[in-house]
């Protein structure tokens, strides 16, 4: 399996980050070993000073497909989660300063955490998913899928342009603004309209 990460896909996390808002969508992988799951928690790698949490509604794809046009594209996935993509800013703002590849900033173990999906007719509007995270108790993110630069079937369509999409894929699709480090010690819980997927702790 695939997981696929979309970035700057809303305006306002592109601006805090002093990025360009994007004309067609930007995306970057992970391996399946990045992923995090069952609530289990985040352990504080040694490489980085800088770990941010970045809050994302992720689809799951549910059939193989290729070249597939926007208009067919939500035939192509019918639950969503929500995750976070951890980033180690510290080693992402290096590698863009020396012009070099940020995998190493993006794509580490554990770096794709994902909650418990759920079916996307069981949302009030599949087309205006609102989400959160909150650390500590304190909500840092708030963001809603309306706000999206590209909607869900945009990147589906777009992607897989570039690759075949298989069954079991993710795709994250994007952060709103808010982002910020986390600490050992710290607990993230995120909830799509009101209800919690994702509750876990970093040690």
């Amino acid at each position: 399996m695939k997981i696929i990460c979309i970035g700057r896909n809303y305006v306002d996390h592109a601006k805090e980050l002093s990025n360009p808002v994007p004309v067609r969508p930007v995306f970057f992988m992970k391996p399946d070993s990045s992923l995090l799951i069952n609530n289990n928690p985040f352990f504080y790698p040694g490489f980085s000073k800088e770990i941010h949490y970045e809050t994302e509604i992720v689809l799951k794809i549910s059939r193989l497909g290729k070249s597939i046009q926007k208009q067919f594209a939500h035939r192509y996935y019918n639950e969503i989660g929500v995750g976070i993509d951890f980033t180690a800013r510290d080693l992402q703002n290096q590698c863009k300063k020396e012009g070099h590849p940020w995998e190493i900033a993006k794509a580490f173990d554990q770096s794709a955490v994902i909650g418990r999906f759920i079916s996307l007719s069981s949302l009030p509007d599949p087309r205006a998913i609102s989400f959160q995270l909150e650390l500590n108790g304190n909500t840092v993110q708030k963001g809603n899928t309306k706000d999206m630069i590209f909607s869900f079937e945009d990147l589906i369509s777009y992607v897989s342009d570039y690759m075949t999409l298989k069954t079991g894929d993710l795709i994250y699709t994007g952060t709103p603004a808010g982002v910020g480090p986390v600490n050992i010690g710290d607990h993230l819980v995120s909830s799509v309209e009101g209800q919690v997927l994702l509750d876990f702790w970093v040690k």
